[in-house]
């Protein structure tokens, strides 16, 4: 059975008397282990099916299932416990608390679903020696690289073991040394530890990491 399961997925916003038309009917299936990047330019609906899939937002019509659970059943709180349990996310700009240091950041979900603070701590050090930032972790964000701050960011998207992690554009505000250098850690963590990862770009050589592409253009796939 797929991990993930979309069917005519459609997605409309309105604005006014203004009508958007982000999806236009879109289905696929993700298998557990997969990498699946979806690739094209700017406003084509890569990152409202990102947000479908992650139980960020709803869907207009069209049926999205994760672990055979069919998100447009559940409430707010439910989705939101998705978010918690079942999903990762890593963004372009990173969005780690300037407030808390890398540790902080890394643990801050499991904290947040209740783990007690010392297994929570136990558990953002092993990410953090995993992504290759244990040095770094008294820091706080502006202390550190951008290419450092996706690595906390990753840890902090796995660190609940989520049956999803979603990457929308993570190596786009980076330079090409530290993109390729998170892109590489994504496609290694999905290898050795069978994360399954939907992934969005414009880019045809990050794309080029996963093991399978799907391609859109005005809210579908070619």
């Amino acid at each position: 059975m797929p991990l993930l399961t979309a069917e005519n997925l459609q997605k409309t916003y309105v604005t006014g008397e203004a009508r958007v038309t982000a999806l236009a009917g879109v289905s696929f299936a993700v298998e557990k282990g997969d990498f699946v990047a979806l690739m094209g330019p700017s406003g084509c609906g890569k990152s409202t099916l990102l947000h479908l899939c992650g139980a960020m937002d709803r869907a207009s019509s069209g049926t999205i299932r994760l672990n055979d659970r069919d998100l447009s059943d559940l409430g707010d709180d439910e989705l939101t416990r998705v978010r918690r349990e079942q999903v990762g996310f890593v963004f372009q700009f990173f969005n780690l608390l300037p407030t808390l240091t890398v540790a902080d950041n890394i643990a801050l979900p499991c904290l947040l679903a209740g783990m007690k603070d010392q297994d929570a701590e136990r558990r953002a050090r092993a990410l953090a020696e995993r992504v290759g930032i244990a040095h770094r972790l008294t820091h706080y964000p502006q202390q550190i690289s951008g290419g450092e701050m996706q690595r906390a960011a990753i840890a902090r998207a796995l660190i609940h073991q989520p049956a999803l992690l979603v990457a929308d554009e993570p190596t786009g505000n980076l330079d090409s040394e530290n993109g390729a250098n998170v892109l590489n850690l994504i496609a290694g963590l999905n290898r050795e530890l069978n994360v399954t990862v939907l992934l969005a770009t414009h880019a045809a050589d990050v794309a080029a990491a996963a093991t399978r592409i799907l391609k859109m253009k005005d809210g579908k796939f070619e």
